[in-house]
């Protein structure tokens, strides 16, 4: 096997791996922070690449898309939270996890309605259509993209964390928000914020996965367990533990669906390697968790408070 082929695999892991931080950045922060189970993560994720989806349609331009998914699923997440979210704080999470699945169901059935049940596409852009060079072979332009969009987010996310007012009130709310609402700060706004917040980043996401995958009803479901599995591994409530979990989870991942079948022809039957290969590599991830689980129960980078 060629060193071209473990090159691309590499940048295709990079590539879902920054996707996946971005929705994972959004939820870690709901969940580590505000301690709110959030089934209903991978449903904003889904809307937001809808609305890009229904922008381009009408504009034509992929940058008034982005700006559509991101915008919508800031507004959306800001009436959900008023709405519904904000009622649940003092709940029991299983009152979390019953009111968000009750959510997912709701969205789904809501893109049937509006967008029908066929799938959905979102054109890559012309500018983004080409590829590029990269070690002598081609690289398709738009995975590049969306391995720089995830990196800023990245590099956005820690600054407004580590070196923002907002940041520290953020980071000080987690450990005792009694004490910094008795400061005079707003606890409810911020609270409100970190939501919306969480929610663009999943539209963003969505937007982003659109002209690579199928927009369609339900997408968000099977993306939102493995963002799960990302934040177990990164650490609840840590960003920068997001951002590295996601990244091993995506190569992981590639590499394993990729390469698994492949060593398993040179030690078994190919027709064995080909069945249980995927399934294997299907694996992987959950195998990881419970691994890391079992070394570091905590995360490989947990939060620092």
């Amino acid at each position: 096997m060629s060193s071209t082929v473990v090159l691309a695999q590499l940048l295709n892991g990079l590539q879902y791996g920054v996707l996946l931080f971005l929705l994972a950045a959004g939820l870690t922060l709901v969940f580590g922070i505000m301690s709110f189970v959030n089934l209903a993560h991978g449903s904003l994720y889904m809307m937001g690449a809808y609305f890009a989806a229904t922008a381009f349609q009408y504009t034509g331009s992929f940058g008034w898309a982005v700006a559509a998914a991101m915008g919508g699923s800031l507004l959306l997440g800001l009436a959900l939270e008023f709405v519904a979210v904000s009622r649940l704080y003092r709940r029991d999470h299983l009152d979390h996890v019953l009111a968000t699945f009750g959510l997912v169901l709701f969205f789904n059935e809501l893109v049937r309605i509006v967008w029908g049940s066929q799938p959905v596409f979102l054109q890559v852009p012309e500018f983004l259509s080409g590829a590029i060079d990269i070690g002598g072979f081609s690289y398709p332009s738009y995975r590049i993209a969306i391995i720089v969009v995830g990196l800023t987010v990245a590099v956005g996310s820690w600054l407004l964390i580590n070196k923002t007012k907002v940041g520290m009130l953020i980071r000080a709310g987690a450990v005792n928000p009694a004490m910094v609402a008795a400061l005079g700060v707003n606890i409810r706004l911020l609270n409100a914020m970190l939501f919306a917040v969480g929610a663009m980043l999943a539209g963003l996401a969505g937007a982003m996965a659109g002209p690579i995958l199928s927009v369609q009803s339900g997408m968000g479901e099977s993306v939102l367990i493995t963002t799960l599995v990302v934040i177990v591994i990164g650490g609840i409530g840590s960003v920068t533990g997001a951002f590295y979990a996601a990244l091993i989870v995506g190569i992981v991942d590639t590499m394993g669906r990729v390469f698994l079948p492949f060593l398993l022809r040179q030690v078994t039957e190919r027709s064995f390697a080909d069945a249980a290969g995927p399934a294997l590599a299907s694996m992987l991830v959950y195998l990881l968790m419970a691994v890391v689980l079992a070394w570091r129960p905590q995360g490989l980078f947990p939060a620092n408070r």
